[in-house]
């Protein structure tokens, strides 16, 4: 089965200057948020920016191919904390994604921190969005098993 989601932007002006908003038109549930270049690499002044956003695609695949492995594996979670944080850096001349670091916290009875810790990385490797990012991006994984 192929899915495709939709988003949309609209922009305004010039980069440092411009402003415009992205919407998650497949679902509906995110309309005209507000987006600009100072949100990026300045603060964020209530806008969102496409690499907060991506932080979101990531944090929440990941969490999802994680629990996955852990069921699959005979061990559910209870509960899987994920956050991840996107760095936005200028590199040369250029501005560019250079890395997403995963940070987990799971409670999953049954399991060992040595087998967590190996879910997780296994899981940092293997859900699409980091498979969408492998090779462009720096991707790492910090797993803590909560007792």
């Amino acid at each position: 089965m192929t899915a495709i989601r939709r988003a949309e932007a609209i922009w305004a002006g010039d980069l440092a200057s411009g402003e415009g908003t992205v919407s998650g038109v497949s679902s509906g549930l995110f309309s005209s948020l507000p987006v600009s270049w100072a949100a990026r690499i300045e603060t964020h002044d209530g806008k969102t920016s496409p690499e907060e956003l991506l932080a979101a695609a990531h944090a929440s695949c990941y969490a999802m191919a994680l629990g996955r492995a852990l069921a699959r594996g005979g061990t559910p979670s209870t509960n899987l904390a994920v956050s991840a944080d996107v760095t936005f850096d200028q590199v040369g001349t250029a501005w560019r994604v250079v890395s997403s670091h995963l940070t987990v916290e799971g409670t999953v009875p049954g399991i060992s921190e040595a087998d967590f810790v190996a879910a997780a990385e296994a899981a940092k490797d293997g859900c699409p969005i980091s498979q969408a990012l492998k090779g462009n991006v720096e991707l790492s994984v910090d797993a803590t098993l909560v007792a």
